[in-house]
């Protein structure tokens, strides 16, 4: 159950490397999500207030677009075909939207790590849990300023570092009310090899 609360609007906030938080963004509200070092992504969720099975979908979203790099003017949808956020403002033009939040197992399984962080899957699911988003509900992230090219003779992918300088942002204005996931990525190829922070501000 979603707990009442809101935000100060018009305050800069500050996630810390390798971190994530949750909030409520009201309809008609714009966020703005902000690279202030460069080459740093940003994972981005959003659920319906009124029912968290509402959630932000990059199949519909992509399927509808007929593109894979979403910029100014367009819709993200949810898994019911609303919009939920519409991007109002881009300064970097090259986003993500086919890559799942990296997690613990990502790191195993692609990096080899021993000890794995919990990634942007593990912060998501620790910064939404107080508005009863479940792990299992967690989706394909938005990641903001993250740079997937894409072969289209063969499908491959590579991830390379962001094109996002510093203070580069992008802004959505949101179209219902809702329950918002951001992170600081945790992933050291998604951010050209640091872990840097990531800013946002309602307005």
């Amino acid at each position: 159950m979603v707990e009442p609360g809101s935000i100060e609007t018009g305050m800069i906030r500050t996630i810390p490397p390798r971190s994530g938080t949750a909030f409520m963004l009201d309809r008609g509200q714009t966020l703005t999500v902000i690279d202030p070092e460069g080459r740093q992504v940003a994972d981005l969720l959003a659920f319906s207030r009124t029912d968290l099975r509402e959630v932000i979908s990059s199949g519909r979203t992509l399927d509808y677009a007929s593109r894979l790099y979403l910029t100014t003017s367009d819709p993200l949808y949810s898994n019911r075909s609303n919009v939920m956020l519409r991007i109002v403002e881009d300064t970097v033009g090259r986003h993500d939207f086919l890559l799942t939040p990296c997690s613990r197992d990502t790191f195993r399984i692609i990096y080899g790590d021993t000890d794995p962080h919990r990634g942007c899957f593990g912060n998501l699911a620790a910064a939404l849990a107080p508005y009863g988003v479940e792990e299992d509900a967690i989706p394909v992230a938005f990641n903001c300023f993250m740079n997937v090219p894409v072969d289209g003779a063969t499908g491959t992918f590579t991830v390379e570092p962001p094109l996002s300088g510093p203070g580069d942002h992008i802004s959505f204005t949101a179209e219902m009310d809702l329950v918002i996931g951001l992170t600081a990525c945790s992933a050291l190829q998604s951010n050209g090899g640091a872990f840097k922070p990531i800013q946002y501000r309602i307005d």
